[in-house]
């Protein structure tokens, strides 16, 4: 029985010369192993950036930067074109093809000045750019290395609803698109490669599926074929028990159970897009999230569940991760004591802004509602709420609305919380004795995690000391 597996590649993956030569090792080693293989890509490293900055500028009626973008995304290109593909033809074939994309963006960007606004079909046309160009680099990159490799559009067979820059796909029809497009370059032995994050209507508009989509891609793919495996290769040694930069003696965990990945993908790990995870676990496929520039390391795997008690080596709690920008918005007065409706009508009218809320919390008391938005929706979140409950604010049935400064939130992830008594006191005891005040605390029913919020100047501190309790 043949196996498949998808390999996606992040931007710092395919960001450079050195990079592409490994990934395409990487490739070169997995079609040994496996008689199929699906490579997904994403823009080099700053390319969507770069593409969204641009438009941005546009929409402001400012063009004077396209030429140096321009200019900017050629060299990008075409420096690593030349140094991986020595047929002068392909070559050629690739500069013009990328050009032509670069062309559009120009074009794009004039039209958007003249409009003086960006809508979110636009600027979904403008992100697609830097996936479009990659694609078109690593096939032929791929190809000249004497691995049959061919370029395809995923918006050739991931079809999506029409919510630019956040789109959703359709199973069904994505399904059968899929098996179509790829599975006979796959039995010619062709590696298809195709771009992450996006997909089109089925009216063939462009969207994406919001940033950092490209996880998000392969996982579709690899669920609809059906792939076995879905491996994301990223620029660290997979999951890390928190972020290195914050504490050096961060490691990597072996396996973590898609219930951890969740929560730590929702709570700032940067280390896979939070809605990659679905797809895979419904089809019930294996991923793996591995290191370009260490591929001899296993990574860490996925498992659907972890063993009875939740432990690992017998860790209970297994990383820490922190949210940045941050602000706690709170809603507080006596008279909202046994008023039914006031969190129904609080976050229709956080939701009518189109923020997400990571974190609520509320006293038994119903005296006060509180719950974090970005900082920098903050002010527009706290406008909508005071237009919503302008008649009772008058009526001082409550008191006040209001936002603290920036604040972070902190999260521990663990299975083993579930089964183990005394974490929670664990946790608080260990930031009190190392000095950080705890502002709001929520815990999920699921028990995989406990968030807790910190003034932005302790956030370091608080990972450091709750690293710890995972390290002893």
């Amino acid at each position: 029985m043949s196996k498949t597996l998808v390999m996606k590649f992040g931007g710092t993956s395919v960001g450079s010369v050195d990079a592409l030569k490994s990934a395409i090792q990487i490739i070169r080693d997995a079609k040994k192993d496996w008689d199929r293989v699906v490579v997904v890509t994403s823009a080099m490293s700053g390319v969507t950036n770069l593409l969204l900055d641009s438009a941005a500028s546009a929409s402001h009626g400012k063009v004077d930067s396209l030429p140096q973008a321009a200019a900017t995304l050629r060299e990008k290109h075409f420096n690593v074109a030349e140094a991986l593909i020595q047929n002068s033809v392909k070559l050629n074939q690739v500069i013009a093809e990328i050009d032509d994309l670069i062309f559009s963006l120009v074009d794009l960007c004039k039209a958007i000045a003249v409009l003086g606004e960006a809508s979110p079909r636009a600027m979904d046309t403008v992100a697609s750019l830097g996936e479009r160009m990659s694609v078109r680099l690593l096939a032929a990159v791929v190809d000249s290395a004497g691995i049959p490799a061919q370029a395809i559009e995923s918006t050739e067979f991931v079809v999506t609803n029409a919510h630019f820059q956040n789109a959703h796909p359709d199973f069904k029809v994505t399904t059968e698109k899929t098996r179509g497009k790829l599975n006979p370059l796959m039995d010619k032995g062709i590696i298809p490669i195709t771009t992450g994050f996006i997909g089109a209507t089925p009216e063939g508009a462009i969207t994406t599926l919001g940033r950092g989509g490209s996880d998000y891609s392969a996982a579709i793919i690899g669920a609809v074929l059906p792939a076995d495996d879905v491996w994301i290769w990223t620029d660290v040694d997979g999951v890390m028990t928190t972020d290195p930069r914050i504490v050096r003696e961060a490691q990597t965990l072996p396996e973590i159970s898609y219930n951890e990945i969740a929560e730590l993908a929702y709570y700032g790990a940067k280390v896979l897009h939070p809605k990659t995870i679905r797809p895979v676990l419904d089809a019930g496929i294996g991923l793996r999230i591995c290191n370009t520039f260490n591929p001899s390391h296993p990574g860490t795997r996925l498992i659907p569940s972890v063993k009875s008690n939740g432990k690992v080596d017998g860790k209970v709690i297994k990383a820490v991760t922190a949210i940045r920008k941050q602000r706690l918005i709170t809603i507080e007065g006596r008279g909202m004591l046994g008023v039914p409706g006031v969190a129904a009508r609080a976050f229709g009218a956080v939701a009518s802004t189109g923020t997400s809320v990571p974190l609520i919390t509320q006293a038994s008391s119903e005296q006060s509602i509180c719950f974090a938005v970005p900082a920098e929706l903050a002010h527009t979140v706290l406008s909508s709420l005071e237009k919503a409950f302008a008649s009772e604010i008058a009526d001082e049935d409550i008191d006040r609305v209001w936002s603290t400064e920036d604040i972070s939130i902190i999260t521990v992830v663990g299975a083993g919380m579930r089964h183990t008594p005394g974490v929670s006191g664990r946790v608080f005891s260990k930031l009190g004795n190392d000095g950080v005040n705890v502002l709001a605390i929520a815990q999920g029913s699921s028990e995989v995690s406990i968030s807790l919020v910190v003034d932005s100047a302790d956030t370091e501190n608080a990972v450091k000391a709750l690293h710890e309790l995972i390290i002893n």
